[in-house]
């Protein structure tokens, strides 16, 4: 027989429950501070060590949270970060290559740690989602997932057995409208951007870069510059003036060279969707002696710190990634709590704030 020692030897040497075991090992405040060391001083006295199957047994969950997003990596924009933070450091490096999806991953596992869970993490391309999910949402006790992963039918059968938080994005359709749901004011931030430009440096030419692929953020972020200009007089299209196939560094620089290659009068400034795409912009800039801002103005959304360390700086919407997937973890843990008002109430609706982050990609000048 295995001499292994088991949450109920731990229990029983503590004289709690089993419970009360797990609760210590997944949310300690939740379980007085003497009766606490107690238990911990059990368990460190029969050598045992908590494993996911023994809290499942006891409370008959996982202990861990899931989130799956669209792996949209980008190794470009990677390693430019952690070219640009040579010599500030292991840690330095690693958060100037973070990129938006890390960002939130950060942000979750912090929150989730606090709560005593596990973060499971499933990252896929277009077209491979599904079985990844089904993986997931198998494993996890609340479930995460970025707008436009997963398909809305596969979403509807997962939320009917376990908590799931939208992240990113207006509320897709009409099924999904009992989940809950955090997104950035994408729209307020980019009109904000766009009336910058446009009234604090007198700039009417103005050309937006979105994806070729539907995305909620995106299309916001599109509305927003397009707001702007119409309230400036500026006529502007029903869609971007460029979409591209993917995000990345790589597409950005091929947007710059279609932009400038254009017959007629090259735009005043580019207006990215995103942080990545603007810096792969500012090297094609470079390459072809387009001086930035004095010839054009380049912008993006995000900020990551990669926008920090680019030549000119990057001027942008900086948008709390972090924070989003800290607020994604909160809703599940509320749902997840036991309390019957918890698991019933109303599906709650966040929208985090944003804000412009003016450097010297507009002509602001600062670097910071």
């Amino acid at each position: 027989m295995s001499t292994t020692p088991t949450v109920y030897d731990v229990a029983e040497r503590a004289g709690v429950s089993i419970a009360t075991v797990s609760r210590v090992y997944r949310n300690p405040d939740s379980v007085r501070a003497q009766t606490r060391e107690r238990v911990l001083a059990a368990a460190r006295d029969l050598g045992y060590v908590p494993s996911g199957n023994a809290r499942g047994l006891a409370s008959r969950s996982t202990g861990v949270l899931g989130l799956c997003f669209p792996d949209y990596s980008d190794p470009d924009a990677e390693s430019e970060a952690k070219a640009g933070a040579v010599g500030s450091g292991d840690e330095a490096d690693d958060e100037a290559a973070m990129l938006y999806s890390d960002q939130i991953i950060r942000g979750m596992e912090r929150a989730a740690r606090r709560h005593g869970y596990a973060l499971l993490i499933a990252a896929s391309l277009k077209g491979g989602p599904e079985s990844l999910v089904a993986k997931v949402a198998g494993r996890v006790d609340g479930f995460a997932v970025l707008a436009r992963t997963v398909p809305t039918e596969d979403l509807e059968v997962i939320s009917r057995r376990q908590p799931v938080v939208m992240l990113a994005g207006p509320r897709e359709s009409n099924q999904l409208d009992h989940l809950d749901h955090v997104e950035v004011a994408n729209s307020d931030g980019q009109r904000e951007l766009t009336r910058h430009l446009i009234e604090d440096h007198g700039l009417r030419r103005l050309a937006y870069v979105g994806s070729a692929e539907d995305s909620p953020d995106v299309e916001a972020r599109f509305r927003g510059y397009a707001e702007a200009c119409r309230a400036a007089g500026i006529a502007v299209g029903t869609a971007p003036d460029l979409r591209v196939a993917m995000m990345t560094q790589a597409e950005g620089a091929r947007a710059a060279d279609a932009l400038l290659d254009r017959p007629g009068e090259r735009p005043e400034a580019l207006l990215f969707a995103n942080d990545q795409m603007a810096v792969g912009a500012l090297h094609t800039l470079e390459r072809r002696g387009v001086r930035v801002p004095q010839d054009v103005a380049v912008t993006g959304f995000d900020g990551i710190a990669l926008g920090r360390l680019v030549r000119p700086a990057l001027t942008t919407v900086r948008q709390p990634m972090r924070r989003m997937g800290e607020e994604a973890v909160e809703l599940l843990v509320r749902r997840l709590s036991g309390r019957a008002e918890a698991r019933s109430s109303e599906p709650v609706s966040v929208t985090l704030p944003v804000s412009v982050v003016r450097r010297a990609s507009c002509g602001c000048g600062s670097a910071r």
